[in-house]
């Protein structure tokens, strides 16, 4: 083989492999991106962070607002918004939410909003919006889904209560499925994060 093939060969070979180094490097730095950069969060108290759906935007279905109009996530979306999904029948729901209700007086505001969506029967709203006031200080507006179809098809839920993290464009950041702080140190460096992300 003349020698000038070969070197042309193995300079083909080390491009090949420099565009598929950078390649890999431009991926990890945007889009799915996102994804590796909040796992670092995933320890202390934040352990179970799923972050399996990452990038994936909120459904559309409607659901019912705090005045029992219909409203949808792209409706919602334009702040960092966390998304939980509970029932007054769940006890693990009911010892987490002091801590959505703190977590939305600590952060709450233009930039940030916890959306805490009761899946009871709609015939138990009055009960589940009285509850929800009394398990969180009256800090969450009371959201109820018309079927268990948005847990389960919009949403992904396994389970409940399950809370879902999405950053300002409406684009899932994390899930964490079961009870959980939300007040605790880590939650809100986590939410602080992708804040600031959306922020800058």
């Amino acid at each position: 083989m003349p020698r000038n093939l070969v070197r042309n060969s193995l300079i083909a070979m080390v491009l090949a492999a420099v565009a598929g180094i950078v390649y890999v490097l431009a991926s990890a730095a945007s889009g799915p991106g996102e994804r590796i950069r909040f796992e670092r969060f995933a320890r202390g108290a934040l352990v179970g962070l799923d972050f399996g759906m990452a990038g994936q935007p909120a459904g559309t279905q409607g659901f019912l607002g705090p005045g029992g109009e219909t409203v949808s996530m792209p409706e919602l979306t334009g702040r960092v918004t966390l998304v939980n999904l509970w029932a007054t029948w769940c006890a693990p729901c009911e010892r987490e939410m002091p801590t959505l209700g703190a977590l939305q007086t600590a952060r709450g505001g233009e930039a940030f909003q916890v959306v805490a969506i009761s899946v009871d029967e709609l015939d138990a709203r009055e009960e589940a919006a009285r509850q929800l006031a009394e398990w969180t200080g009256g800090q969450l507006e009371f959201y109820q889904a018309n079927d268990f179809d948005l847990a389960y098809v919009d949403f992904s839920a396994r389970g409940f209560p399950t809370t879902i993290l999405y950053d300002s464009d409406g684009l899932e950041v994390a899930r964490y499925a079961g009870e959980l702080d939300w007040a605790s140190y880590e939650a809100l460096a986590l939410i602080d994060a992708v804040i600031e992300n959306a922020s800058g």
